[in-house]
């Protein structure tokens, strides 16, 4: 009996040592690879930034870090912004968490009208503008987010100086159906953006998904996915919201028509 109880304490002695063991080397490989995981997580934005700007076509088809971060550098400039007022502010743009903003309740807003499906909007966001070889402004890339499906769709719409011409949308961050919702992320769908509107000419959101398909020469209008309904309007809603009142609305009457040059 007593031998079976030796070997039993034995037995569970061995198996806590061993799960010790295991949560040490997961925290040591946490720890260890957190940079990395920080660095990647950085070079997808800042490549998501230079493909809503239209720049990362010119690196080639198979764009090396390297290259992309030299671009970003040379090309971006990042801004923080009050969303309430439009203005440009002091801040860490680096080290700037939407999210993180977003769920606090001293640093974010209730929508009156969240179409978008936030739920709470933070209270700056950071806009990039991206120069050309002159050093003139040739895109503004602005983050949107709303709810697609399943859950909340992370990406960039890039703008011309405008503010209304569309140089591309690019989504980044979604858990969207393969093959339905998922087609976001499909080349085909995304050049369908470069040349849209965003606004009419009395400066009304005129931007919309067309379900069936958007008539030829409709500035206004991009197709809709298919079989994708609910996809389809998160995109349109997110996008009237940001750009709205609620959104950069203020930002963009602020500083359309040369003001950020």
């Amino acid at each position: 009996m007593s031998s079976n109880k030796e070997t039993f304490g034995r037995t569970l002695g061995f198996v806590l040592v061993i799960c010790l063991v295991c949560a040490a080397l997961v925290s040591i490989a946490a720890v260890g690879l957190k940079p990395l995981q920080q660095a990647n997580k950085l070079l997808d934005k800042q490549t998501k930034i230079l493909e809503a700007s239209g720049l990362l076509a010119n690196l080639g088809t198979s764009p090396d870090s390297k290259s992309i971060v030299a671009t970003y550098n040379k090309r971006v400039e990042a801004k923080m912004i009050d969303l309430k007022t439009g203005t440009i502010i002091e801040g860490d743009v680096n080290a700037f968490d939407e999210r993180a903003d977003s769920r606090d309740t001293a640093k974010s807003t209730k929508p009156s009208n969240d179409i978008a499906g936030l739920n709470r909007r933070a209270d700056r966001a950071v806009v990039y503008l991206v120069k050309n070889e002159q050093g003139q402004l040739d895109t503004i890339v602005l983050p949107i987010v709303g709810s697609g499906l399943w859950d909340l769709m992370y990406g960039f719409v890039g703008l011309s100086p405008d503010f209304n011409t569309v140089q591309s949308v690019v989504y980044s961050d979604l858990k969207e159906t393969p093959g339905l919702g998922a087609e976001v992320l499909n080349p085909n769908w995304k050049a369908l953006w470069p040349g849209k509107k965003m606004f009419n000419e009395q400066g009304d959101i005129a931007i919309k998904i067309v379900k069936g398909g958007a008539k030829k020469g409709d500035v206004h209008g991009v197709d809709a996915l298919s079989g994708a309904t609910l996809t389809s309007n998160g995109v349109e809603r997110t996008l009237h919201f940001w750009l709205g009142n609620e959104g950069y609305g203020p930002f963009i009457a602020k500083f359309r028509n040369g003001g950020l040059n």
